[in-house]
């Protein structure tokens, strides 16, 4: 396992957080605070309004929805400058302007996030030592409890599309959990944790190192990434008992450092992130195995050197594709090919930030969040429909060590 000082992970070192974490305990799940509901402005925990352009594009006032939307943001409360807890926003979809609106204390270094299908449930991971996963219920922010994940530093989770299973990859320790959701939206105790005990860990690594878990477009497989062992693995999830069976491994070049892996709609191709090695590659999927079949790499416009490539995420229409490049502090734009079998890089802009640890688009796929890790910041932009040109919307939008943007 790969722990700094204070408990972090090396993971939390790449991006060079200020001071060092306080204690590595999770706390007893607590009440959320009395903030007002997210359409409210009191209470920030984000603080400022981000400013929009005069003009929102073609795309936006076509077809995007009307009325602010919510936003959540992850954070590390454990770190110096850190959030309280999960931050609360809303979004104007055509401007893309950004307003802050309270904050859901008790819960402890929320750094990625996820909704119920229901959109009744958010869930955080907490990314300490003794890793947690937490529910939050979004009606009236109660937080609903905390379950243990079995390992350490959960860095990522889903929800499996049943709505039936919590699914979260610890980094610090290799493994990858599942959690019972009930009814209410609250989750029960482990049902299943296995470790990535094979193959030998990567060049330079110490040990397996989960970075994510997911589940494919068909939902017949769910896929971890482990940046430790190059490699990603395909399991069946048995929706009676909560426990996995693994079916294949699809392995990267040595050294590849893989780090986060999204589907193309059409279901049989995906694209990896690889961290370590500074690459993307095209991945084959087939649906009736849960085969992936690694292909080969890809630059990433940034050049020689590391620039610790984060998460890639691809348009709802599957035209086109963003990566985030921490190193370089920009943002790739690729135009997909070939029904989803090839990517072509087109250019790179500037993400108006430092160190854009996490990218997510706006459900309609006319917004582009980033959350820059190191200059607490969240850089929106409007994505052009026909071309998928990146334009910055306005003024970053200040948000405590920045590292997850969700938005609704």
């Amino acid at each position: 396992m790969d722990m700094g000082s204070g408990g972090l992970s090396r993971r939390r070192f790449v991006g060079t957080l200020a001071g060092s974490a306080a204690g590595v305990t999770l706390p007893a799940a607590a009440a959320c605070d009395n903030a007002p509901a997210p359409t409210d402005t009191a209470d920030a925990a984000t603080s400022g309004t981000s400013g929009p352009e005069t003009r929102p594009s073609a795309q936006s006032e076509s077809r995007g929805p009307s009325g602010p939307r919510p936003l959540y943001l992850g954070t590390y409360t454990s770190a110096e400058g850190g959030g309280k807890g999960i931050g609360l926003a809303t979004y104007d979809p055509a401007t893309g302007a950004v307003t802050g609106t309270g904050t859901i204390d008790g819960v402890a270094d929320p750094s990625y996030l996820a909704l119920h299908p229901n959109g009744r449930t958010l869930y955080a991971v907490n990314e300490r030592e003794d890793g947690a996963v937490t529910a939050v219920r979004v009606a009236d922010r109660e937080v609903l409890g905390s379950r243990g994940t079995g390992g350490a530093a959960p860095c990522h989770l889903s929800v499996h599309p049943g709505g039936r299973w919590l699914l979260s990859a610890n980094y610090g320790s290799g493994s990858v959990a599942v959690h019972p959701i009930d009814a209410s939206g609250a989750l029960g105790e482990r049902t299943d944790l296995v470790t990535h005990s094979s193959p030998a860990p990567g060049p330079g690594q110490d040990g397996p190192h989960a970075h994510q878990f997911v589940t494919s477009p068909d939902g017949r497989h769910v896929l971890a990434v482990d940046l430790g062992t190059d490699t990603v693995y395909t399991y069946r999830l048995d929706e009676k008992a909560g426990t996995l069976g693994e079916v294949s491994q699809a392995r990267t070049k040595p050294g590849a450092g893989p780090r986060h892996l999204t589907f193309h709609p059409g279901g049989r191709y995906a694209y990896l992130a690889n961290e370590v090695d500074n690459s993307v590659a095209v991945c084959g999927y087939d649906p009736s195995t849960g085969r992936l079949t690694v292909g080969a790499e890809q630059e990433t416009g940034t050049g020689s050197g590391t620039s610790y490539p984060a998460q890639i995420v691809v348009t709802p229409n599957g035209r086109f594709a963003y990566l985030a490049n921490r190193g370089h502090n920009s943002l790739a734009r690729y135009a997909v090919e070939a029904k989803g079998a090839r990517l072509r890089l087109l250019d790179t802009v500037p993400v108006s930030g430092d160190f854009p640890r996490q990218i997510a688009l706006s459900p309609d796929g006319a917004l582009l969040f980033a959350a820059n890790q190191r200059s607490s910041t969240v850089s929106v932009f409007h994505v052009e429909g026909t071309s998928g040109e990146l334009r910055l919307t306005g003024e970053p939008f200040a948000s405590p060590v920045a590292v997850c943007a969700l938005p609704l």
